[in-house]
């Protein structure tokens, strides 16, 4: 018998919430359910869902430092007192009541798949109500309270694993995960993302490729703004699939935020939900080529709730449940009248944006040769020029 999948969730993951006028509304995890479950997904023999505990203070601690967790536990008791300098009670991380037990749920989530995935018990894990990238190990900052994705490559290296790659495909530079792990050889940490020289969090550049004892685990991809699907795909194909291979990964995790969408408010990318699904299927099939399967998804960003980051992780949930979902799939009806009914507004009649010919974007492999009048492949050049050579690849060509 195969080994299941499990899915990190419960309604109770809606309570990570900063109020009714932030971008990362809870709404994007409820609808996300639903369609998951409308559709079937969670229906399936092979698919678990898992409701974790709450991470305790001390597995918080191998990645945050306790006066940070005590400060995210005293604004959650009591939100007039948040303390700034944390980054808890500013515009991007308001407190909330609860906020220390709706984010540590967050990272127990992911702890949970991380060790179900290292110990056997299930081939893939899923928390796309995970991916707090941007969090810090003494502060918050982008919308996110703690690391959860940090945690669980912790426990993988604390019980075995000798080598983990995180990948990164939200339009925000991995920054927390990448810090976490500066300086630490076992990790190499891949970010493809919208450059910081136009977005938050301002960083993520070529030549960012480590610390002096883990020089080129650090791999940053900036992208120019208006960057589309077939772009998108080559230069994720152009670092991330020769990196993997080369390091040799024990385990892969990885973050889909979605809100490299074309519909999305914060960014300036321009890709499509099927798009999307085609960087999550690479991924998913990255991880059994490389890894024995061993692969924990994340979710992240994305802040077009309705349209966007339900389809989009519904497709992930999917895809790693081994009973991928067809772009031309319709939403279910039943669906789309909850979305009407709670949001006033209808929702997408299909899982696709109608982008892809025959299910696939096409895309120009980077075997085609490089062109130095493309941004985007002066982007992936400058990314290849400072990491390769370091893992023995040749820059110019796969």
């Amino acid at each position: 018998m195969s080994l299941p999948t499990r899915v990190v969730w419960d309604q109770s993951f809606t309570r990570y919430d900063f109020g009714p006028d932030h971008p990362m509304s809870p709404v994007r995890l409820d609808l996300t359910a639903r369609l998951c479950e409308e559709l079937g997904v969670f229906a399936h023999d092979d698919v678990e869902l898992v409701d974790p505990p709450v991470a305790d203070d001390e597995t918080l601690a191998r990645v945050h430092s306790a006066d940070y967790i005590a400060a995210v536990r005293a604004a959650g008791e009591d939100p007039s007192q948040a303390d700034q300098a944390y980054g808890v009670g500013t515009e991007d991380d308001p407190a909330f009541p609860g906020m220390h037990e709706a984010a540590a749920r967050i990272a127990g989530g992911t702890l949970a798949v991380c060790q179900d995935v290292w110990e056997g018990r299930a081939r893939h894990g899923v928390n796309f109500c995970g991916g707090m990238h941007h969090a810090m190990p003494d502060r918050a900052a982008g919308f996110c309270i703690y690391n959860d994705a940090a945690v669980g490559i912790h426990w993988l290296l604390e019980h075995g694993a000798e080598r983990v790659v995180y990948v990164d495909v939200d339009v925000h530079h991995g920054d927390g995960v990448e810090r976490c792990f500066w300086d630490d050889p076992r990790v190499m940490t891949i970010s493809v993302h919208e450059t910081g020289r136009v977005l938050f969090p301002g960083t993520g550049f070529a030549r960012e490729t480590g610390g002096p004892a883990a020089d080129g685990t650090a791999v940053n991809v900036a992208l120019p703004p208006g960057t589309g699907d077939a772009a998108w795909l080559r230069a994720i194909n152009a670092v991330v699939d020769p990196l993997v291979r080369a390091f040799a990964p024990d385990v892969l995790v990885t973050q889909q935020g979605c809100d490299s969408h074309f519909q999305d408010p914060l960014a300036h990318l321009a890709i499509s939900v099927d798009a999307q699904r085609q960087a999550f299927e690479g991924l998913h099939r990255l991880s059994h080529e490389v890894c024995d399967g061993r692969w924990v998804a994340l979710g992240g960003g994305g802040y077009e709730v309705v349209d966007v980051v339900p389809r989009a992780w519904t497709h992930l949930t999917a895809i790693a449940a081994h009973h991928p979902l067809r772009l031309d799939t319709p939403t279910p009806a039943a669906w789309r009248s909850y979305v009407q009914e709670r949001h006033g507004r209808p929702g997408p009649e299909t899982m696709s944006d109608g982008i892809a010919e025959g299910g696939i974007v096409w895309w120009r492999g980077w075997e085609s040769g490089y062109d130095p009048e493309d941004p985007v492949d002066r982007a992936v050049m400058q990314t290849r020029e400072a990491v390769f050579p370091l893992h023995g690849l040749d820059v110019w060509v796969d």
